[in-house]
């Protein structure tokens, strides 16, 4: 890209971000269904198999836009302020602590997000809405133990692999044409976000099975009491390696097409964005 495009901009990080993440939930959501079945302790028959593929998708659109736009605003931010200050460029240690801290904000949204899109998705219950499920889990378990249950375990598992995904995002995007001789494109940026993708999601397949089964658990069950070291074991003693990384190919699948359009969209529409508007200042 040209300086113009490579300045940070957070009015058109936040437009581009929101754009990106509605694309990738709602083109998506049916794959995210199947791996949150198959990572349930009820089993992927039991929690519903093939039926009612699209529920949960309303919590799951209406999050989607906050989340990456608050993500991507963090990230770039951080980005360009760390890189600064710290005279850097491409830096793998500044994509790693922007990425981490932009995931830990974004989660304030996520969480109970997932909350409401999972047990949708996942548990056959007579709660027809995401809002009543979420006011429920709050009535009932309170603020940190229901609205915002499986935090820890979803940090866990989004530092980790935000700490793969971003360098290596940011390392495929900038080598593209030295390597290739091809100019970089929304398509190429999509192509480097796939693969990073898909190598971080099946690095962290375990921690997501974990905070499945936290955010699907009954109040009060062991799931909900143990911690997630703990919680690894149990699972590894009942099915094995094979129940570590139960929905591997879906969550794969899933996170490589979701590179894709996510970081595809993303960059399309920055550049469109910084394309047809007049000159703005760094912020």
């Amino acid at each position: 890209m040209d300086k113009k495009s490579s300045e940070y901009n957070s009015l058109h990080t936040l437009m581009a971000g929101g754009v990106a993440g509605i694309v990738v939930d709602i083109a998506l959501f049916p794959i995210d269904t199947v791996k949150t079945r198959l990572q349930s302790e009820l089993g992927f028959w039991r929690s519903g198999g093939f039926r009612g593929i699209y529920k949960g998708l309303a919590p799951a659109a209406a999050g989607s836009a906050p989340t990456a736009a608050l993500f991507f605003c963090t990230y770039e931010g951080l980005k360009s302020n760390l890189s600064r200050i710290t005279s850097t460029h491409n830096s793998p240690y500044v994509h790693m602590l922007s990425a981490s801290t932009a995931e830990v904000l974004a989660c304030l949204i996520r969480v109970p997000v997932e909350i409401a899109k999972q047990r949708r998705q996942a548990l056959s219950n007579k709660q027809n809405s995401a809002l009543l499920i979420l006011w429920n889990a709050y009535k009932k378990e309170g603020l940190r133990k229901g609205l915002y249950r499986g935090f820890g375990s979803t940090i866990t598992r989004e530092i980790p692999f935000s700490l793969i995904q971003f360098p290596l995002w940011e390392y495929f995007k900038s080598n593209w044409t030295n390597c290739t001789g091809l100019a970089s494109t929304p398509f190429t940026v999509a192509l480097c976000g796939a693969l990073a993708g898909g190598i971080a999601a099946a690095i962290t397949t375990p921690l997501d099975v974990v905070k499945t089964r936290i955010m699907l658990a009954e109040q009060g069950s062991a799931a909900v009491k143990l911690n997630i070291l703990r919680l690894l074991r149990n699972i590894h003693r009942e099915r094995g390696i094979s129940g570590l990384f139960a929905g591997i190919v879906p969550r794969v699948l899933w996170i490589t097409l979701g590179g894709a359009f996510f970081f595809g969209f993303y960059d399309l529409t920055t550049r469109v964005l910084d394309t047809n508007s007049p000159p703005h200042n760094n912020i």
